[in-house]
C-alpha cells in the first residue's frame, strides 16, 4: 500500500497540536484541534485546485498546498507564548499571545473560505466541517477577547487580504498557499503592530532592539511594492532607472525609516547603533569574526562560479556544496547565542535588510550589481526557486533568526527560560543548521532506505536526530545559562517530531522546522 506523504505530514502536525493541547488545555487549544481537522480537509481541496490549475494565482509547483502545517504555526505559537507568559505573571503579553492565537486561526479560516468558494462542485462535507470549526473559533473569540482586541484581529485580516493580492500577483510561483499564509500573515501582523505603536507613542516601552525588525520589514515591503509597480511601466535596467532606485532607497531609509525608528528608541538610530556596537571589546571581536565568515561565504560563491566557468560539467551546486552555507551560518550564530544575543538580534536584522536589498537589485537588474548577482546566484538555485525571486538564502536567515526574534524576553526572568525553554533560542541552529544539514548530507551520500512516498531516507532522519542530540550536549557544555532539569525526554521527542516533519514536508523546511521546534521547546 502506497503511503501519501501529505497524510504523514498532517499526522505529525496533529501530534504537535496534541502535545500543545495536553500542556495548555484551554478553550483555545480545543479550537486548535478543530482548526487542524478542518485544515486537513481543506488541504485536499487546495491540492486538487493546484493540480487542475483552478487556483486564482500561480503558486509554487512540485509541492502540495501546505495548508495544515502553515495554518497551525501562529495559533500554536500564541498558545505556547501565553502559557509561558501566564506562568511568569505578565498579563499584558498573555493577552497579546491570545491575539496572536486568534489572528492565526482567523487567517487560516479565511484561506479555507477561498478554497471552498472556488471549488466546484461545492464540497458539502468540507463546508460543514469548516463551518463547525469556524463557529467554535468565533464563539471562543467572543468569550475571551475584548472589543479592542477583536478590532486588532480584523485589522490584521484586512491587511492580509490586500497584501496577499499584491504579493501573489507580483510574485507568481514563489509560494505555496501555505507559505503565502505564513509569510504574508506574519508580515501583516508586524505591519499592524507597527502602525498601532506609532499611533500610541506614549505607551511605547521595552528594549529598543525589538523595534529594528518591524521597521526593516515595513521599509523593505514599501520599497519592493513601490518599485515592482513602477517598473511595470518603465525599463529597470537603464542607468537612469538604477540611479532613481538608489536615490529613492536613500530617501526611504534616511528620510522615513530613520526618523520613524528614532520615535521608538528616543535617539538618532545611527548614534544609538554606534554606541551599541562599541559597548565592549567582546562585541567588536564578534563583529570582526562575523565579517571574516561573510568573506568566507563570498569566496565560496566566487569559487563555485569560477569552477563552472572553467569548463566544469556541473551547472548546479550539489546538496553538499549548498550545505556549506548552513555550516557557515551555524558558526555565525552559535557564538552570538552564547556570548551576546542582543548583538546577534540586531546583526541578523541588519543582514535581513541587506539580503532583501540585494535581492531587489538582482530581481530588477539594477546597475551596477544586478546582472552580476544574477550570474553568481544562478548556480545555487534549487527546485524551490521556481518564481522570479531567489529566496533560499533569505529563508535560511529567517529560520536561524526567528527563534531569537520571537524569544519572549518579557516573560523570561533574567532573560532565561527554565528547562527545555533554555534551548528555545537555539531552535533554528538545531532544526536547520544541524538537523537539516546532516539529514541532507548523509541522506544524499549514504542513505539507502527511503521513507515511503518520499525521496528522503531513514538514515538521513536518524543521523539528523542524533546530531541534534549531540549539539544539545555541546550547548550544555559551553552555555552555562541552560539548565534542562529533567526535560530530556521532551527534548528528544520534540527533535524527533520535527525530524519526521522534515522528512515528509514539501514546504520550505528552513522556515517551517525552526518554528515547530521553537513551539515545542517553549512548552
Amino acid at each position: 500500500m502506497q503511503i501519501n506523504p501529505v497524510h504523514v505530514e498532517s499526522t505529525v502536525v496533529l501530534a504537535v497540536v496534541l502535545c500543545v493541547h495536553m500542556v495548555v488545555w484551554n478553550q483555545h487549544s480545543w479550537c486548535s484541534i478543530a482548526l487542524v481537522i478542518q485544515a486537513f480537509y481543506v488541504q485536499h481541496k487546495w491540492d486538487r485546485l493546484l493540480r487542475s490549475g483552478g487556483a486564482v494565482f500561480q503558486f509554487r509547483p512540485a509541492a502540495n498546498s501546505g495548508i495544515v502545517p502553515a495554518s497551525m504555526v501562529m495559533p500554536l505559537l500564541g498558545l505556547a507564548l501565553r502559557e509561558k507568559c501566564s506562568a511568569s505573571g505578565n498579563v499584558y503579553f498573555e493577552r497579546f499571545s491570545m491575539v496572536i492565537t486568534i489572528t492565526g486561526m482567523m487567517l487560516a479560516l479565511f484561506l479555507s473560505l477561498i478554497a471552498l468558494g472556488i471549488t466546484r462542485p461545492v464540497p458539502t462535507n468540507t463546508c460543514v466541517i469548516a463551518g463547525m470549526a469556524g463557529s467554535a473559533i468565533l464563539y471562543t473569540t467572543k468569550q475571551t477577547l475584548t472589543v479592542s482586541e477583536v478590532i486588532e484581529v480584523l485589522e490584521v485580516l484586512l491587511i492580509f487580504v490586500y497584501l496577499s493580492l499584491i504579493v501573489l500577483y507580483l510574485l507568481p510561483r514563489c509560494f505555496t498557499p501555505g507559505e503565502a499564509l505564513l509569510i504574508v500573515g506574519g508580515i501583516s501582523f508586524i505591519v499592524n503592530q507597527l502602525i498601532k505603536r506609532s499611533l500610541n507613542l506614549a505607551e511605547v516601552k521595552g528594549d529598543p532592539v525589538n523595534y529594528f525588525l518591524p521597521v526593516v520589514v515595513v521599509g523593505s515591503l514599501l520599497l519592493g511594492v513601490f518599485f515592482a509597480l513602477l517598473f511595470c511601466f518603465m525599463e529597470s535596467e537603464t542607468w537612469v532607472s538604477s540611479l532613481f532606485f538608489h536615490m529613492m532607497t536613500a530617501v526611504l531609509g534616511l528620510g522615513i525609516l530613520m526618523p520613524w525608528l528614532s520615535l521608538f528608541i528616543g535617539r538618532h538610530p545611527i548614534m544609538w547603533l554606534l554606541d551599541f556596537l562599541t559597548l565592549n571589546d567582546r562585541r567588536l571581536c564578534l563583529l570582526g569574526y562575523w565579517v571574516f565568515l561573510a568573506v568566507v561565504a563570498t569566496c565560496v560563491v566566487l569559487h563555485q562560479n569560477y569552477q563552472r566557468q572553467s569548463g566544469s560539467k556541473k551547472h548546479q551546486a550539489s546538496t553538499v556544496v549548498r550545505k556549506y552555507f548552513h555550516l557557515i551560518v551555524v558558526a555565525t550564530y552559535v557564538p552570538g547565542l552564547i556570548y551576546d544575543r542582543q548583538l546577534l538580534h540586531v546583526a541578523s536584522v541588519g543582514c535581513l535588510a541587506v539580503f532583501l536589498f540585494l535581492e531587489y537589485v538582482r530581481y530588477f537588474r539594477i546597475r551596477p550589481l544586478g546582472q552580476l548577482l544574477r550570474q553568481l546566484l544562478t548556480l545555487f538555485l534549487d527546485e524551490r526557486d521556481s518564481g522570479p525571486l531567489i529566496l533560499t538564502h533569505v529563508y535560511l536567515l529567517l529560520g536561524m533568526s526567528l527563534p531569537i526574534w520571537l524569544f519572549p524576553g518579557p516573560c523570561a526572568p533574567k532573560g532565561i527560560l527554565p528547562g527545555a525553554g533554555g534551548l528555545v533560542p537555539y531552535a533554528g541552529v538545531l532544526a536547520v543548521g544541524v538537523g537539516d544539514t546532516v539529514a541532507s548530507v548523509f541522506g544524499s551520500t549514504m542513505g539507502e532506505i527511503r521513507w515511503p512516498g518520499t525521496k528522503k531516507t531513514m538514515e538521513g532522519t536518524a543521523t539528523s536526530v542524533f546530531a541534534q542530540i549531540i549539539a544539545v550536549a555541546m550547548f550544555l557544555i559551553f552555555d552555562g545559562s541552560i539548565n534542562l532539569n529533567s526535560t530530556y525526554s521532551w527534548i528528544v521527542g520534540s527533535i524527533t517530531l520535527v525530524a519526521m516533519l522534515e522528512a515528509y514536508t514539501s514546504q520550505i523546511d528552513n522556515l517551517l522546522l525552526p518554528l515547530y521546534l521553537f513551539i515545542l521547546l517553549l512548552l
